[in-house]
């Protein structure tokens, strides 16, 4: 039987989440935006809800297609503030059409939301060596880092533990710990240097 991290084990769907999704490097601004909008969502709230919502947020927010996103009016976030598919909070829902619309900005000024984000740690992945998910810390100084220039961007709802956790859900931080099976193949899905990001 394959060893996990201790969170993976409840149930199917957090499984096929750990094994399948978590801490593999993702590279397109779609796919990150998505990623950081479901993390903005998550803040306060277990990632079960919202894997358990992950269908209706798709649904609701057009596959997270930035453009669309970013233009969504009043109309639409009172929309999504009766649509129980998804987490109806107003400053999230909000957020996340703000950050569409800074997403944006970023494409326009790096090339891409991705190359942004990357540069951070030179394009490489921060593989670290934790035995134990206790020595796993919420924050850390790529966090703090990539918090910190978001923020002054003027992104919304980016702090540095929901950056943290953003972070290692799209792979830019591997944090299975060494007895979890994934460690070990997240790390090989990482060993060659991208040189697209810089």
């Amino acid at each position: 039987m394959k060893e996990r991290c201790n969170w993976a084990k409840s149930n199917n769907t957090m499984m096929h989440y750990h094994d399948e999704v978590w801490g593999v490097p993702l590279y397109e601004d779609q796919k990150l935006f998505r990623k950081m909008i479901l993390d903005i969502n998550q803040a306060g709230l277990s990632w079960q809800t919202i894997l358990n919502k992950e269908a209706g947020f798709d649904q609701a927010y057009d596959f997270f297609e930035i453009e669309k996103v970013a233009t969504f009016d009043e109309k639409k976030v009172e929309e999504l503030m009766n649509n129980s598919a998804i987490i109806r909070n107003r400053r999230k829902i909000e957020a996340a059409i703000h950050n569409a619309k800074k997403v944006i900005e970023i494409q326009n000024e790096y090339g891409s939301f991705s190359k942004y984000l990357w540069s951070f740690n030179q394009c490489q992945v921060m593989n670290n060596e934790y035995n134990d998910e206790r020595e796993i810390p919420t924050t850390n100084d790529l966090s703090d880092a990539i918090a910190k220039d978001l923020k002054k961007k003027g992104f919304k709802f980016v702090g540095s533990t929901i950056i943290y956790a953003f972070l290692q859900a799209t792979g830019m931080i591997n944090d299975h710990v060494t007895s979890c099976f994934r460690h070990q193949e997240v790390m090989n899905l990482t060993k060659k240097k991208r040189t697209d990001c810089k």
